[in-house]
């Protein structure tokens, strides 16, 4: 049995004519390397996919004997986990040389390159970018991608509820859980800290549909807040189609003869072109719309203030609305004076937001008895009635019906909206 090795019997080895390994009896496993020359390095020996290995730790006296047997333990610890510390090192010393970092930034930016950049929509690759760099990077700057274990992962999420970003924690758990997995796809990593992590915060599916009543204020509202917002609201209403969809129209997307709207793929969310049909309440709003120049060159945008990009600034615009609604409960003329005398606080719209108008629509439609379906096609849902087999085998694009409904809908917000003004 091996004795236990011990730092003066190990100064007090002489040179011999040929190369020695000695082992350690305090840590099986761990060997001293003594070259015929003299020179004494740290090895230790193990098997790997049933062959055996050697990880080379370092040179003594560099590595003295009570550093040199932690050293082995954590490698052998690698081993148990079904690593191989030595290939792990092969590969370590081939990206250096071919100045490849494994630092998690950098691994981040590669992924955002290679996958995220190529594979993704722009306002989607922008919300991965962000998670990934602000909190991701953030938290593990400077680390290797190796280093990263379950506990940081879950350290990074608890961070982000502790500040208040409950839903935000998820989407940076979704994040991270792409990132690490395209990592273990390309070799970088063996297994994903991520794996079996379980969503940090339960979320609840929003279903705040605005009534009637509601509904007609929004638009009045939207009325009194004019151009750009204003009519971007009402069209909203009317298309039922998302804010970022809306907001980013282009001039060359719509054909008003027809009146239609076509949404090209690339701005769709499920990346499908979609053909929205515009009801003559909606034909005449866009109409009456400005066409913006930048430099005597007419803006590809519809709503712009540019003229060299699509609106934004949506949350101020929601407030100012929401201002519009109180001043107009309140009775309020453009001054701001009041119109009635016994004035009492009334009530804004509650818990609203803008994406609640295409819920409404929908609901809405149903009570028009609209079939779920077409509502669905309206939409550009591919989830649903269309989901599964049925989305590859029903090619029918359900124009007609479509039409109907958005003329139907168009209606009724009319009527709604008459006597709101």
């Amino acid at each position: 049995m091996a004795k236990p090795l011990t730092a003066k019997g190990i100064d007090a080895l002489k040179p011999s004519a040929s190369r020695r390994e000695i082992p350690d009896g305090a840590m099986p496993g761990l060997y001293l390397i003594v070259q015929s020359s003299g020179a004494k390095s740290w090895a230790v020996r193990y098997r790997a996919n049933g062959k055996p290995k050697k990880h080379t730790l370092g040179t003594y006296p560099a590595i003295k004997l009570a550093d040199a047997r932690p050293l082995a333990s954590q490698a052998l610890t690698t081993v148990a986990e079904g690593q191989d510390p030595s290939a792990d090192k092969k590969r370590a010393r081939r990206e250096a040389k071919e100045g490849i970092k494994d630092d998690v930034d950098s691994q981040v930016t590669a992924f955002l390159e290679r996958y995220a950049k190529p594979n993704l929509r722009p306002s989607s690759y922008r919300r991965l970018e962000g998670l990934l760099k602000n909190d991701a990077v953030a938290a593990w700057k400077g680390r290797s991608i190796k280093s990263i274990t379950r506990r940081d992962v879950v350290d990074a999420l608890d961070a982000a509820v502790d500040r208040g970003a409950t839903v935000t924690a998820n989407r940076l758990l979704a994040a991270v859980r792409r990132f690490f997995n395209w990592c273990v796809e390309r070799g970088i990593i063996e297994a994903s800290p991520a794996a079996g992590i379980k969503a940090p915060t339960a979320e609840r599916s929003r279903d705040r549909i605005l009534s009637d009543e509601e509904l007609a204020l929004v638009w009045t509202a939207a009325d009194k807040a004019g151009w750009p917002f204003g009519p971007l609201v009402q069209l909203l209403v009317l298309t039922g189609q998302r804010r970022d969809e809306v907001a980013g129209m282009r001039w060359t997307e719509l054909d008003i003869p027809n009146a239609t709207w076509t949404i090209p793929g690339e701005r769709t969310k499920n990346g499908i072109s979609h053909v929205v049909p515009l009801s003559p309440e909606a034909v005449a709003i866009i109409e009456g719309l400005p066409h913006m120049k930048d430099w005597d060159i007419e803006s590809p945008f519809v709503f712009t203030t540019t003229g060299k990009t699509a609106i934004s600034g949506f949350s101020k615009a929601k407030a100012a609305l929401d201002k519009a609604i109180a001043k107009f409960l309140k009775g309020e003329d453009d001054e701001g004076a009041s119109k009635n005398e016994d004035e009492v606080e009334p009530l804004s719209i509650p818990d609203w937001r803008l994406h609640d108008l295409r819920r409404t629509m929908a609901s809405g439609m149903a009570r028009l008895s609209v079939p779920v379906h077409v509502v669905e096609k309206l939409l550009n849902h591919t989830s649903g009635t269309f989901s599964g087999i049925v989305a590859v085998y029903q090619r029918h694009d359900f124009a007609n019906e479509k039409r109907e409904a958005a003329d139907a809908w168009g209606m009724h917000v009319a009527q709604l909206t008459i006597g709101a003004r």
